[in-house]
């Protein structure tokens, strides 16, 4: 049965959806934010997630819009998009992450909305209209985020215990509880800058299919805060099975640990920001915190977790592409 939506209504409603996808990704990434403060007890999980929240809130402060832009213009072709690629890319990527949050796996939300893009968008044109290329740098990033992140944090490990290699715990304890504020700090604003910008460019790729941005693509003001809202909005919900997971199931954290592995993420996530490519934020804090925990002794950390992880991570872009041509040919029979 076929319903008649008026075409300002629809529009109207898939940013709403947007929003809510935001708002769940917030919700599904909030552990990677806060998942070492919390694990090292630096700040309860409820100053946690409002700390975290800020900080992902102000990130369009700092960072250009190059991955919304990779998002709404380098996966499919800017013809294919329509109302019901939209809305089949949006229901894919939320019903995926809904799963894997409810079942404690920290899986990507970045590459669900890319995967159920490119499902939602193959269901109605087939496959010529991804652009391969603009997969290809994204599929990058899979890899190389979540090693620079351990790479990045194994090495600051091995430097900082060099440095302090005279102190006492206590010490070194006390020192990196303060520090942890900063690079708290600084991951939450990556994750802000490259997280809130994927809907972005969803939402913009959905004006400009439909005639409201004119004849050229850009990211209005008024989305840019929106999808910066709902993302700060999110991660004050959390999503604490995942918290549990990424704190404590992968390794141990002390303070000094938990610094070494928010600063290696940040730094991994602002040179992906910079570059343009959507990462997984999740992807990326694992990387470090195995860093860490590799860098103690390789037993230190639980491979079988960070394991089932990686298997996720495998399974999010086919699964949530088969999702969202589900949901596209859903949309087709019901409006």
């Amino acid at each position: 049965m076929e319903l008649s939506i008026p075409a300002s209504a629809l529009i109207i409603t898939l940013v709403i959806i947007a929003l809510v996808f935001d708002l769940v990704n917030g919700m599904n990434d909030a552990a990677n934010s806060i998942a070492t403060i919390v694990s090292t007890r630096v700040l309860t999980p409820g100053a946690a997630v409002c700390w975290a929240a800020f900080f992902n809130f102000i990130a369009f402060l700092v960072f250009g819009l190059s991955v919304a832009k990779t998002v709404g213009t380098g996966v499919i072709r800017p013809e294919a998009v329509d109302t019901y690629v939209i809305f089949g890319a949006l229901m894919g990527a939320i019903t995926w992450n809904t799963v894997t949050r409810q079942l404690g796996i920290p899986s990507s939300s970045s590459h669900a909305l890319i995967g159920g893009l490119v499902g939602a968008g193959t269901a109605k044109l087939g496959f010529h209209i991804v652009i391969w290329q603009g997969l290809a740098k994204i599929g990058s990033g899979i890899f190389m985020a979540p090693l620079i992140g351990f790479l990045l944090a194994l090495v600051l490990v091995l430097i900082v215990s060099w440095i302090f290699v005279r102190a006492t715990p206590f010490g070194v304890d006390r020192i990196f509880r303060q520090l942890q504020f900063v690079s708290a700090s600084l991951y939450s604003l990556g994750h802000g800058g490259n997280d809130a910008q994927k809907t972005m460019g969803i939402i913009a790729i959905l004006l400009y299919s439909q005639g409201y941005l004119g004849g050229e693509f850009y990211i209005p003001f008024w989305v840019v805060i929106s999808c910066q809202a709902a993302m700060g909005l999110g991660t004050l919900f959390g999503g604490w099975k995942i918290v549990r997971t990424m704190g404590s199931k992968i390794t141990t954290l002390k303070p000094m640990q938990g610094f070494c592995a928010e600063t290696g993420g940040a730094i991994a996530l602002f040179l992906a920001t910079g570059l343009g490519i959507p990462v997984s934020t999740t992807h990326t804090i694992t990387g470090s915190i195995v860093g860490v925990g590799a860098a103690r002794k390789v037993s230190a950390v639980r491979w079988n977790v960070a394991g089932n992880i990686v298997i996720a991570w495998v399974l999010t872009i086919p699964c949530s592409a088969m999702l969202g041509a589900a949901f596209h040919s859903l949309a087709l029979l019901l409006w």
